[in-house]
């Protein structure tokens, strides 16, 4: 599988990234937020940090960078992209996801182990991982609070667009496990084309073997079954 991360300004997640899907044996490249070219991947990480330093609104000012329009052509071809955290707000800032990414309940930053229930099978990103099944995947943010209004709700629980809630050990939603206060405990959705998907978790940081959860493979071994 070929891989391209993208580095922005700010971008603190990006070498984590690169380095998980390299040591798999994937052909991988680092791509600077002011290129325009994408390096022909099969899939785009848009990785978690803070781009700009997040000055104006979190992903606001890198939805501009040049290399984000190459981005959102290479998505409406079909080909895959996974925003994570700060990559994940990127992406609803470009209009590739809805809604949007409100600072925590808290008005705190969170940085913890958190359980995420898988919610469908159906994206390339959780194909082979039954619905239901619990992941003990990191989160890292202080804007990771989902909100979208009554209606852009309902289309993305109709169209089985919500990947990933937030839930405790057993797989149940409510208030204390959802972290950030995020509208019907969502942690990460994807298009309706299910192409494109962001999540406020990080599996790149639960996915190699000096870190106590190793959880995040799943998604990652769900890539690579499609794709190869």
């Amino acid at each position: 599988m070929r891989v391209s991360v993208i580095t922005f300004p700010g971008s603190n997640c990006d070498h984590d990234a690169y380095q998980v899907f390299s040591t798999r044996g994937h052909d991988t490249r680092m791509v600077w937020h002011k290129d325009h070219d994408l390096c022909s991947p099969d899939l785009v990480i848009l990785p978690g940090g803070f781009s700009y330093g997040d000055y104006l609104r979190c992903g606001a000012l890198a939805r501009f960078s040049p290399v984000v329009k190459e981005v959102m052509a290479h998505a409406a071809k079909g080909g895959l992209v996974m925003g994570i955290c700060n990559g994940f707000q990127i992406l609803t800032e470009c209009g590739l996801l809805p809604g949007t990414l409100l600072m925590n309940s808290s008005l705190s930053f969170i940085c913890q182990h958190q359980k995420v229930r898988v919610e469908t099978a159906n994206s390339p990103f959780s194909k082979g991982i039954s619905p239901g099944t619990v992941l003990d995947i990191p989160i890292a943010h202080k804007e990771g609070n989902y909100y979208i209004d009554d209606k852009g709700l309902g289309s993305l629980q109709d169209n089985d667009q919500i990947i990933f809630r937030y839930c405790d050990e057993f797989g149940r939603m409510s208030p204390d496990s959802n972290p950030n206060g995020s509208l019907d405990n969502i942690a990460g959705i994807i298009n309706k084309q299910r192409n494109v998907l962001g999540m406020m978790p990080h599996p790149e940081r639960s996915a190699t073997d000096t870190v106590p959860s190793r959880d995040g493979r799943r998604i990652f071994e769900a890539l690579e079954s499609l794709v190869g």
